[in-house]
Order: C-alpha cells, then structure tokens, then sequence
C-alpha cells in the first residue's frame, strides 16, 4: 500500500512539474529573442538607422556599376577603408530618374535623404548615346548642354519657368557618361522639398540653335538598359564623423596613417628574451600579453544579407591579454598607463587595477547597401576597426 502511494505521488509531481519546466523553458527563448532583438536594434544605431531597409534590393536590380567603382576605390576587399582623404563626406547615395520619359526631364526622389545631412555636392549622371547613322556627318562637332532647375512646369520655355544650374561642351560624336554639377538645385528641394519639380536638359548648337533631339541623344530609363538609367548621385556628410584624426585615438602617439591590411599584429618579444613571468602568462591562454584578434562580423548570420551589397561581412579584430609590469614599448603604453602599472605593482594605493589591452588605433569600413526606396547607397562608418592594441 505504502509503495502504491509514493508511486502515486511521484506521478502527480511529474505532472505538475511538467508545465513548470515548459514554462522555463519559454522563458529562456523569450528572454533569448528578446536579447537578441535588443542587440540588432544596438547595431542598427551604431549604422544610423531605426530599422532596416524593409526593400529587398538585391534580388530586384543591380547596383549602379558607378557605385560598385566607387566603393572598390575606397575600400579594400573586407570594406576598410583605404585613406580617409578619398571620398568626400561619409555618404553618397545614387538616385535613379522616377520620370522615365522619352524627353529630356528628369524627376527624383531625395525623399530618404536625411534632414540632418549635409548635401556636399551633387551631380546628374547622363548617358550619351550616339548619333544616328542618318546624322554622322553633321556639320557640328560640339553642342551646348544646359541643365535647368524647373522653377513652373508651365512656362518651361520662358526663363521665368527654369534656372540654369549648370552648361558646358561635349563633343557631338562622341558616348558615354556625361557629369552635370547640380548641387544649387538640390540644396534648394532639400529646404523645400516642394519646389522640387525635377530638371530640364537643352542642347543646342555653339550659335544658340535647338538641336534636333535625334542628334544629341541620353538614354532614357524606359528604353534603354538599366546600366544606361539617368542617375543623381549625392555626396553628403551625416555629421557622425569624429573629429579626431583619422584611426587615431587620444592619447596615441602614432601620427595618422592610412590603414595597410592586413593590419600589424602586435609585436611580441621573441623567445630569446621571454622572463619567467612572461612564460607563465604563455601558458595561460587567458593571461598572454595584450594583442589583437579576429573577431568577424557575418551580416548574413545576423540577416542583413539582402540589403547589404558589400562586405559580405568584415573583420572587426578585438584587444585581448594582460599588461603585466613592467610594460615595454611593444605593449604601446601610454604614459598614464606605465605610471599605472607601476603604482599597481608597488602596492602603493588600494583598489589601483593593472591597465586594460584596448583598441589605440581604429580604421573606418564602408557599407554599400540598397535603401528602403531601393536606391543605392555609399556609407562610411568610423571607428569600426581595431587596427591595433595597446595597454592604456
């Protein structure tokens, strides 16, 4: 009878235990997911945005091969930046013409231009096509290309209706890109994002004459490729650049220099001239002396790889070790820190920790990625990078 009974009881507390052990269980998820939500939000500030873009750009279009060129020049193959001077600003973003009509105006949409960026410069991309077989030998070698701010699309052609915000040669004969300054026109719809009205391109003859449209010919975004799409291109400065030297951190005393990847590691002492001491921080893995580690950074594990054209991800590196007394120069120690040391090893003050192995020099990445309106955009991030470490 005493056997059925505890028999009896031992069920009934696998039972009630069985909800509180699935409860746990949730717990842990939830609290897991939630942390895990917390931590993408994290990053997402530290790359300026709120969320990400909700546009799956990569599977609709490709990027503008401008851009693609653009951060080749500037960035090295893991993203980092190459010298600092290169690009102008920290953002360039590309926009293609919304009209895609078969005359020459164009419309775009700066709508996901932040209030707070500084717009640098900006400049409108056209694609020069050639001249018809029929026109080859026209008697012009080179025309007049205008480019107009509309100001009233009903009087485009007096001058109260448009303002010229840029004009220059090109050869008639010739295709390929052609460049237009058009940074007055910009600043304007970024104060007033309702005069925006797009721009208006003329072609004319050295003599002031209208060009036949057949002679002068830009490829249109309804019937040309999308390699060949009018485009708007931005450079513009977001205010989070540090204002300290490139890569270099306060209290460093390196000069600026322009990152060589792959990065130095630390320079440790060679077996020759190991101490005692230093030989029991080797055997402890957790106590070598401060130096610098991977630490890679996969976009796609965190599940931005469809919006993010390049990197793919990128090696952030982090400082790990000890900064044992007495610190060498190959521990890059600043003076705060060698005198730090000392009064830890002398004992002469309570509670005084021996220095910490810290990032002292710290290089910018660039991330090309596509926006929520599925434009293409150039962005320079500092201090992404530890490039070395030392004791501080």
């Amino acid at each position: 009878m005493f056997s059925a009974v505890v028999f009896l009881v031992s069920i009934v507390g696998l039972v009630n235990s069985r909800p509180s052990i699935e409860l746990n269980r949730f717990a842990v998820e939830n609290e897991s997911e939630e942390v895990r939500l917390a931590a993408i939000k994290r990053l997402l500030e530290v790359f300026g945005m709120e969320d990400p873009p909700a546009s799956p750009g990569r599977g609709h279009k490709q990027p503008p091969q401008y851009m693609l060129d653009l951060y080749n020049t500037v960035a090295d193959v893991d993203g980092v930046t190459k010298d600092p001077t290169l690009l102008e600003g920290n953002t360039v973003r590309s926009f293609f013409d919304k009209l895609h009509s078969q005359q020459v105006e164009f419309m775009f949409n700066l709508s996901t231009v932040a209030r707070n960026e500084k717009v640098l410069t900006a400049e409108l991309h056209l694609f020069k096509l050639r001249p018809q077989a029929s026109l080859t030998f026209s008697r012009h070698h080179f025309c007049q290309v205008s480019v107009y701010q509309l100001l009233d699309n009903t009087k485009l052609n007096v001058s109260q209706g448009k303002r010229l915000v840029s004009s220059r040669l090109i050869p008639i004969h010739s295709n390929g890109w052609e460049v237009f300054t058009v940074t007055q026109a910009v600043r304007t719809w970024m104060t007033d994002e309702h005069s925006n009205l797009g721009l208006l391109v003329t072609v004319r003859t050295l003599a002031g004459i209208q060009l036949d449209i057949r002679t002068v010919r830009f490829a249109s975004g309804q019937n040309h490729h999308h390699s060949k799409q009018p485009m708007l291109v931005l450079f513009t400065d977001d205010g989070r650049r540090v204002t300290t030297p490139e890569g270099v951190l306060k209290g460093s005393d390196d000069s600026p220099a322009s990152p060589k990847l792959p990065l130095p590691s630390l320079t440790l002492p060679g077996p020759g001239h190991r101490s005692a001491r230093s030989l029991d921080y080797e055997e402890d893995p957790d106590r070598k002396p401060c130096q610098r580690l991977p630490l890679y950074v996969d976009f796609e594990e965190i599940g931005w790889s469809g919006w993010i054209v390049s990197p793919r991800g990128y090696n952030a590196y982090h400082c790990k070790g000890s900064c044992p007394f007495p610190l060498g120069q190959n521990m890059r120690p600043t003076n705060h820190a060698t005198v730090q040391s000392i009064i830890n090893a002398l004992k002469l003050t309570k509670g005084i920790e021996m220095p910490c192995c810290v990032p002292d020099k710290l290089f910018s990445i660039n991330l090309l990625y596509f926006d929520d309106d599925e434009n293409v955009v150039l962005k320079q991030y500092d201090d992404m990078v530890a490039g070395s470490c030392g004791c501080h």
